[in-house]
């Protein structure tokens, strides 16, 4: 399976230092660390994955490898290695100081003794959003109205009546985990699992809350502001921590993820960060050169000179007329086509004056390799 790259997986800058790489670290395994996310695989492999990434990049040898070579230079010609042969208790270990703050210890077994109790997630909300042109070229803020699971106002997420209305579970002991040792012709073989009385909560609920039925969630709208950066792309997707659907019984909400899509606009057309504007002439506008006003996405209009002898599909650049970048570096280009118009209904007196041309030596199709402009612009169809 090919690698991704150290610094997307952790999403610093190149020159990030070594304190934005930890703290950009801490953040990830803070987000799929196993005991917010038990039984999910998937959140495994990314903390894994997040694991090795610091590995590399907070070691100054390993990085200076890394950059040079990419993960050839630290893991072998194959780009294998790394945190596949780990487990969970070989990167608690190793990173022992970054997990102590995080206040729930180690996972199962591995480098914590400590009690704790199951962390409920609530599950991420999907939304689109769609902008025009103008709104990616400025950014926007929206006020987006979402229906979405949220904390009971009546039990505050508790899902127990009152405040007397549950206890703690007798199988756990409050701990939300359970122990099973099993012997295995290696010996004895400790597990632990989510406590299967309370679920992995610590405590059981006596007394419902009826407004809820005793989940501590409940179906609401809310009207969420969101800030849309200058420079957003068709199917690019923004996350908002937080804003997703509330926990069962007080846990952690789930994350609010915007999916972008674009409004057609009808001048321009887009190409990564330049915009494209399809600018249409005359004949004698192509021959003689002309000026033209062309719209500006800023509002207003740009004048542009055509110079004699024009061909259609020839591309004029503007700089810095098209769409910022999102990451905050120069805006793109305003990209002209030059589109000559070759009208198919002609009356008698233009032909006679078109018949007239055509027995011009100026207009002899084979004269075309000898006009250096018009050769160079389609020499392609030449060779």
């Amino acid at each position: 399976m090919t690698k991704r790259d150290y610094y997307e997986i952790l999403e610093v800058p190149r020159n990030a230092t070594k304190e934005e790489i930890k703290k950009a670290y801490r953040k990830k395994a803070l987000q799929y660390h196993p005991d917010r996310n038990p039984g999910d695989k998937e959140a495994e492999e990314k903390f894994k994955e997040a694991a090795e990434a610091y590995d590399v990049l907070s070691d100054d040898e390993k990085r200076r490898r890394y950059d040079q070579f990419g993960h050839a230079g630290v893991h072998g010609s194959a780009g294998t290695g790394g945190f596949e042969g780990f487990d969970l208790n070989d990167i608690f270990s190793r990173f022992g100081d970054i997990f102590a703050d995080f206040g729930f210890g180690g996972f199962g077994g591995f480098g914590s003794n400590s009690s704790r109790q199951r962390v409920n997630k609530g599950t991420n909300l999907r939304i689109r959003v769609k902008l025009n042109y103008q709104e990616i070229l400025n950014g926007v803020e929206k006020k987006i109205k979402v229906k979405k699971l949220v904390t009971c106002p009546y039990c505050h997420g508790t899902g127990a009546k009152d405040s007397n209305s549950y206890r703690t579970c007798q199988t756990c002991h409050g701990s939300g985990y359970v122990t099973r040792v099993t012997r295995t012709i290696l010996g004895h073989m400790q597990s632990t699992t989510p406590c299967p009385n309370c679920h992995g909560e610590g405590k059981i609920i006596t007394s419902k809350c009826s407004h809820c039925a005793g989940e501590g969630i409940v179906h609401s709208e809310e009207i969420i502001t969101i800030n849309i950066p200058a420079g957003v792309a068709e199917g690019m997707q923004l996350s908002m921590s937080g804003k997703g659907n509330a926990a069962r019984h007080g846990g952690i909400p789930g994350d609010l993820i915007i999916q972008i899509e674009e409004e057609k606009h009808p001048d321009f057309t887009r190409e990564d960060n330049n915009l494209i504007y399809n600018l249409i002439i005359s004949v004698p506008q192509a021959i003689l050169g002309t000026t033209a006003e062309i719209p500006s996405i800023d509002g207003g209009k740009i004048k542009l000179k055509i110079e004699p002898g024009t061909t259609s599909g020839k591309l004029l650049r503007i700089r810095g007329k098209g769409l910022p970048d999102v990451h905050g570096y120069q805006r793109g280009d305003l990209i002209v086509r030059v589109v000559v118009y070759i009208p198919t209904n002609i009356s008698k007196e233009e032909r006679k004056l078109l018949e007239k041309l055509d027995e011009s030596e100026n207009f002899k199709p084979e004269n075309a390799k000898k006009d250096k402009n018009f050769f160079d612009h389609f020499k392609k169809y030449f060779t």
